[in-house]
């Protein structure tokens, strides 16, 4: 009976989806929230701009097109809902080398991702939490 319970268990876990396969695809940033000294911005990413990020099993990358095009990217870790960006390229070399924590919830097809963006010597250190749909 212990053999076919750890069977089960074994069976189970390898087919529950892994974090990395959760959040692997393309995904389109819908809404960004920024909270600095008690103050809240919004930013509606359905019009007049979009934004897409990639995540693959070890790297991410994102895209930005309105006004004015911004893009980077680099390696990730995930371990449970923490996600770490290790931003190794991006189009301001200011932010190159940057990392950044965040806490993810997945509900659905919809992504949340929620930290802290500050980079020394920009004037950047605000709270920021985005919300993003898969792309299917």
């Amino acid at each position: 009976m212990k053999l076919y319970l750890l069977l089960f268990s074994t069976l189970l876990f390898a087919c529950q989806p892994q974090a990395t396969t959760r959040i692997n695809g393309t995904w389109r940033l819908l809404s960004q929230t920024s909270i600095a000294k008690g103050d809240t911005t919004v930013t509606d990413y359905t019009k007049d701009q979009e934004m897409i990020k990639i995540i693959n099993d070890t790297h991410f990358a994102f895209l930005k097109h309105g006004s004015a095009f911004d893009a980077g990217g680099g390696r990730y870790t995930l371990a449970g809902d923490q996600y770490t960006e290790h931003l190794d390229y991006y189009n301001n070399k200011d932010w190159e080398g940057g990392v950044f924590k965040f806490t993810l919830t997945i509900h659905g097809d919809t992504l949340i991702q929620k930290g802290i963006e500050k980079v020394e010597g920009t004037g950047v250190d605000h709270e920021i939490i985005e919300r993003y749909i898969k792309v299917k």
